[in-house]
């Protein structure tokens, strides 16, 4: 995955390694800020040699890597959330997926979401930077709210788990931007009103649905939508509920 410029590698490394139909776990985070007043988001423009999304503003997120099932949290993910990801899936990978939402944020945006601790063991390679700053991942504020498969014929398909977090959450500046990768380029909070005038994924603009009418909501959904996408057919249903009507 992608890091901080001077100490990673871009993600797009080893891609003949990379089975480009193969479905990948995947977690993206929303960060929500002002959420009373003014709400704003924070995104940023893919590059344009991107092969998955080129040009299109997008939340912080990527794939899950090998190492995030054995990094440590210092705060598990709230009990529903964790409920809500094991539906429709292999329940070992929640932790992971949590984990791997975490890392994205801070290789993507420079911004920690954790808590100051020891890590009783060497980080995994993606971690190191992370490490270094003296935190442990903390998952408390992360509220799972949207799950999306992406559509067959696409060059890379995910299975994303969307993830909706307070800025205040945040141990860091939310306007330094310093420790952040290029992967992301224009990283800038976005005013909720304004967001749709960006060229975005359409299912970005989807989750940014999910987003609004959750804005001023501090607790995480019982019901999360999963827009799921096969060779068979297209759903739009929703983990621990019923099939939704079109």
């Amino acid at each position: 995955m992608a890091g901080p410029a001077d100490a990673r590698q871009p993600k797009d490394r080893n891609l003949a390694e990379i089975d480009k139909t193969q479905i990948r776990n995947a977690a993206t985070v929303i960060v929500l800020r002002d959420r009373f007043t003014a709400p704003r988001i924070l995104m940023g423009q893919r590059g344009a040699q991107a092969a998955f999304m080129p040009n299109k503003f997008v939340f912080p997120g990527g794939a899950v890597d090998a190492g995030d099932a054995a990094v440590p949290l210092a705060t598990p993910v709230p009990d529903i959330c964790a409920q809500r990801l094991s539906e429709e899936a292999d329940a070992t990978l929640a932790h992971a997926i949590t984990v791997a939402a975490i890392r994205e944020l801070w290789e993507e945006t420079g911004q920690i979401l954790g808590a100051p601790g020891t890590w009783h063991s060497p980080p995994p390679p993606d971690w190191t930077t992370f490490a270094a700053t003296g935190h442990l991942p903390a998952a408390d504020a992360l509220q799972f709210v949207f799950r999306a498969l992406t559509p067959p014929g696409r060059p890379r398909r995910f299975d994303a788990r969307f993830f909706l977090v307070d800025a205040d959450a945040l141990t860091t500046d939310p306007d330094d931007f310093d420790a952040a990768s290029d992967e992301l380029s224009h990283l800038q909070w976005i005013p909720l009103s304004e967001i749709r005038t960006f060229d975005m994924p359409f299912i970005t603009q989807v989750v940014l649905a999910e987003v609004q009418a959750r804005a001023q909501d501090l607790t995480p959904p019982t019901s999360v939508p999963y827009f799921r996408n096969n060779d068979e057919e297209s759903l739009f249903m929703r983990l621990h509920g019923r099939p939704m009507e079109d």
